[in-house]
């Protein structure tokens, strides 16, 4: 029984052609920012249910001052609570100037982990069309071989057709993956703005609710420039 020839990844790069040149690094950029940007929605805890709780305990207590000082200390690794927190600040406004600023902060807080999202689909479309401009020029190799040869034969046609193949594979590679992640990451952050407007809302009409008698007006003015800055 004949062995199966094998290959390295170093043997496939070099039989590739000069198109694995850009395809290796469309592959790096692919795999460093779907990392990075893995790393940094994990760093960002986007639950909001745990602190929609406790806030609304807050509303419904008229304490607001407490409800900033604990969403002032999360605010550096939870985006939920930089959004609630906004919105606290300006609970002494009305109903749609809070709608506002806290659509403001929360837009600002996801351009912040959509970062990277446009070179992920970048590369998505780059890499399988890098891997056809090496298919398209291992086929013309291949083909100039066939016109010089006298006689036509597999191994003259092998190399052109190895590099039409590997650059075509390796281009649908890395798109594959940079899709992926950009679909799971796209996800992750559509859920994240849907659970952010309904929170908000609901926390606006409770806000609401409570009424100018409940105290909140006044914790909301003792924080400065709360309605000066809407």
């Amino acid at each position: 029984m004949e062995e199966t020839t094998r290959f390295s990844l170093l043997e496939l790069f070099r039989m590739g052609g000069v198109f694995m040149w850009p395809l290796l690094f469309f592959s790096v950029a692919a795999i460093a920012i779907a990392l990075e940007r893995a790393v940094y929605l994990l760093y960002h805890n986007l639950r909001l249910d745990d602190l929609k709780e406790r806030v609304e305990g807050f509303i419904k207590a008229g304490d607001l001052a407490a409800a900033r000082e604990y969403l002032a200390g999360l605010t550096k690794r939870r985006m939920g609570a930089r959004i609630l927190l906004t919105l606290v600040n300006r609970s002494g406004l009305s109903e749609q100037r809070m709608e506002r600023a806290t659509e403001a902060e929360a837009l600002s807080c996801v351009n912040s982990l959509e970062n990277g999202f446009n070179f992920l689909t970048a590369l998505g479309s780059l890499s399988p069309l890098t891997g056809f401009l090496g298919t398209v020029s291992g086929m013309i190799g291949a083909f100039k071989s066939i016109a010089e040869a006298t006689e036509v034969n597999a191994q003259i046609v092998a190399n052109g057709i190895y590099e039409a193949l590997i650059t075509t594979v390796f281009g649908l590679i890395i798109a594959i993956i940079a899709m992926i992640a950009h679909s799971l990451f796209s996800h992750v952050v559509d859920k994240f703005a849907a659970d952010v407007e309904k929170t908000c809302s609901d926390l606006i009409t409770g806000l609401a609710a409570a009424g100018p008698g409940s105290g909140i007006r006044t914790a909301a003015a003792a924080e400065p420039g709360a309605v000066d800055d809407a």
